[in-house]
């Protein structure tokens, strides 16, 4: 039984080889002579060009007439274009953050933009739950939860500031000592500089977190991630194992939707948020 299983995973190697010209054309982002592509693709020119001509033939590819340059033609803008309209940020995430949760051991909260500020829409618990007030649907605080200020520190300022505005007058109980708006403004910049929010026990008694954005193609926040857990056994470093493990995983996320490192967009940079 096991070789027909084998053979029928077997691919075809040819195809597997000559999709490096297309994965380093991607990766380069930008036009390449014959010569760059080959070399980035790891092969010789000659042993490239042939898939070349065939993927211009199917519009994978195109060449300028002038230069000789070679980019990714129409056919392959186009699947691009179909695949980035069927992309669903949580339905994407959510793989990432049921590994997250289970690899170590802690609480995962994934949330969007909603009507009325960051909502939670999924929440993965591991084998010993994590006793917080939370649950899909639950709008998070902007100023006064880890999950809050990372969409405050990454989304348009025209989009947030009436909600942060608001946010001091109704902040509900799971808020145990609300921030001051200087205080705000300071972890807002936490943010900024570590690409990550944290909160220690506050709202929550006990409790620490990070909270990591999501970007997709367009370089926008659509996305955040937390990782929750008991104050005793979550390290609360900016490099520490909890910090790295929910960066790489929203690094993760957002490879997947498109998001090309380095273009993040923070709006807010040495803007005030309204207070109280």
């Amino acid at each position: 039984m096991e070789a027909p299983l084998e053979k029928e995973r077997r691919g075809i190697q040819s195809i597997e080889v000559g999709s490096q010209l297309l994965l380093a054309l991607g990766a380069h982002g930008r036009p390449m002579a014959l010569r760059d592509l080959a070399k980035a693709a790891d092969m010789l020119s000659g042993k490239a060009h042939p898939y070349l001509v065939s993927y211009t033939k199917l519009g994978l590819v195109t060449q300028d007439a002038a230069t000789g340059y070679y980019w990714l033609g129409p056919t392959a803008i186009q699947l691009g274009l179909v695949s980035l309209r069927m992309l669903n940020p949580v339905r994407e995430a959510t793989p990432f953050a049921d590994e997250l949760a289970e690899k170590t051991g802690h609480s995962v909260a994934l949330s969007v933009w909603g009507n009325q500020g960051p909502t939670i829409v999924l929440l993965v618990d591991p084998v010993y739950p994590l006793h917080v007030n939370l649950r899909t649907g639950t709008v998070m605080s902007l100023a006064g939860t880890a999950t809050g200020r990372l969409f405050a520190a990454y989304l348009p300022r025209k989009l947030i500031e009436t909600s942060m505005a608001e946010d001091y007058k109704r902040l509900g109980p799971d808020i145990a000592k609300p921030l001051e708006p200087a205080e705000v403004e300071e972890r807002l910049a936490e943010v900024r500089k570590y690409g990550l929010s944290r909160s220690r026990n506050n709202p929550t008694p006990g409790v620490t977190s990070f909270a990591a954005p999501v970007f997709d193609y367009s370089s926008n926040m659509v996305l955040g991630v937390t990782l929750m857990g008991l104050s005793g056994a979550f390290d609360p470093a900016w490099d520490g194992p909890q910090a790295k493990a929910v960066r790489e995983c929203s690094e993760e996320i957002s490879k997947r939707l498109g998001y090309t490192p380095g273009q993040a967009r923070s709006w807010n940079a040495n803007k005030k948020m309204p207070s109280s």
